[in-house]
C-alpha cells in the first residue's frame, strides 16, 4: 500500500459502534481507493468474526400483497399493478413445515414477512404461535411487519422472537422519494421500540433507488449512530419489478454495492451484514467480493418475500469453491 494510501485510511475515523458518524466520514471512506478500502473492512471483519464463516437466514412471505403503503419499490403494495397476487395469511402448518425443510436445508435462522401497515392485534396474535412453533425447531426467529403499536413488541418479545426486521430503506433526506404514506421517524419509532422491548434490532436498506452517494452514506450513518447499532444489517440492491415505479431504473455499479458493504463493516463492527435482495442478480464472483469486504450473512433459500433467490445448489457449491462454513 502506498504511504499516501495509508494516510488516508488512517485518517477517517475508528472502526467502533460507539464512534458517532458523520457523513462526511464515510464518503471519506466511498472515496478510497477500493482495494484500500476492502482491505480495511476485511481487518475490520476478522477482528470481529470467523472470516470463513458465513450466517445464513430464510425468507418466508407468510402474507403476501394487498398492502396499503406506496413504496416505490414493493411489488406488493396494493397501488401498483404488479404480478403479486394477494394471499390471506399462511396457515401455522404450512410455515412451520417451510421452517423445518429450511433448517434440514442449513439455516440457522427463519425470518417472516407479512405485507401489512402494521399488524392488527388477531392477526399478530397468529404471528405469535408461529414464533413460537419455530423457536422450538431450534431456530433463530425473525419477523418483519410493518410499524409496531404499543405493547406489540413486548408480546413478540414473549413468544421468542430472536430479531425484528424492519429497514430504514433509504436516507432521511432522500426518503420522501421514494415513500410517502410514511415517515422516516416513524421507521425510528418502531426500532425502538423493539429495542426498548429487548428484541435483537435487524435494520438496512436498499441501494441502487436512485440515491446519491451521498444519500448512501446518510443511511449507513443513521443506522450506525442509532442508540445501539442493529445486530443484523441486510443490504438489499434494487430489483427493479415490472409495475413497480422504480421499474425502469437502472443497475447500480457492482463496485458501488461492494462499497456500500465494505463501508457498512467499518462502521458497525460487531453486526452481521447481510447480502440480501439482488443477491440473484449477481455473480460469484461479485458476492465472493463482498463478502471479503464484510458481509458475512445471506439469505438462503429460492425465494425472498416476491423475488428470486439463487438456489441452495449455487449456493453450497460456492461455499464449497470458497472453503466458506456456514453458522
Amino acid at each position: 500500500m502506498q504511504a499516501s494510501s495509508v494516510a488516508a485510511v488512517s485518517s477517517v475515523s475508528p472502526s467502533t459502534s460507539a464512534h458517532r458518524w458523520s457523513v462526511a466520514e464515510v464518503l471519506a471512506l466511498y472515496e478510497l481507493p477500493l482495494m484500500d478500502l476492502i482491505w480495511r473492512a476485511q481487518g475490520v471483519h476478522r477482528e470481529n468474526f470467523d472470516a470463513n464463516a458465513i450466517q445464513r437466514s430464510t425468507l418466508l412471505s407468510v402474507k403476501t400483497g394487498g398492502c396499503s403503503e406506496d413504496c416505490s419499490y414493493c411489488s406488493q403494495s396494493a397501488r401498483y399493478d404488479t404480478d403479486t397476487e394477494r394471499e390471506r395469511l399462511m396457515p401455522l402448518n404450512e410455515v412451520v413445515a417451510a421452517a423445518q425443510a429450511a433448517k434440514a436445508k442449513g439455516a440457522s435462522r427463519f425470518c417472516m414477512g407479512a405485507a401489512w401497515k402494521g399488524p392488527k392485534d388477531n392477526d399478530l396474535d397468529r404471528v405469535l404461535d408461529m414464533v413460537r412453533e419455530v423457536k422450538a425447531l431450534g431456530m433463530q426467529t425473525c419477523v418483519t411487519l410493518g410499524m409496531l403499536k404499543d405493547g406489540q413488541a413486548e408480546k413478540l418479545k414473549d413468544a421468542g422472537l430472536d430479531y425484528y426486521n424492519h429497514n430504514l430503506d433509504t436516507d432521511k433526506d432522500f426518503y420522501g422519494q421514494v415513500i410517502k404514506t410514511h415517515t422516516h421517524d416513524d421507521r425510528l419509532d418502531t426500532l425502538e421500540q423493539v429495542r426498548d422491548a429487548g428484541i435483537n434490532v435487524c435494520s438496512g436498506g436498499i441501494i441502487g433507488m436512485g440515491e446519491s452517494r451521498k444519500n448512501r452514506a446518510g443511511l449507513l450513518v443513521q443506522l450506525a449512530n442509532l442508540p445501539k447499532a442493529p445486530e443484523s444489517v441486510p443490504i438489499n440492491n434494487l430489483v427493479p419489478i415490472p409495475g413497480t415505479p422504480l421499474a425502469e431504473n437502472d443497475r447500480l455499479d457492482p463496485f458501488e454495492f461492494v462499497r456500500t458493504i465494505a463501508a457498512a463493516r467499518i462502521m458497525m463492527p460487531t453486526s452481521w451484514v447481510r447480502l440480501s435482495a439482488g443477491r440473484q442478480q449477481m455473480s460469484d464472483e461479485l458476492q465472493t467480493l463482498c463478502f471479503l469486504a464484510g458481509a458475512n450473512s445471506m439469505f438462503y433459500g429460492d425465494r425472498l418475500l416476491t423475488t428470486d433467490n439463487p438456489d441452495v445448489d449455487r449456493d453450497d457449491a460456492l461455499f464449497a469453491r470458497l472453503g466458506v462454513k456456514a453458522v
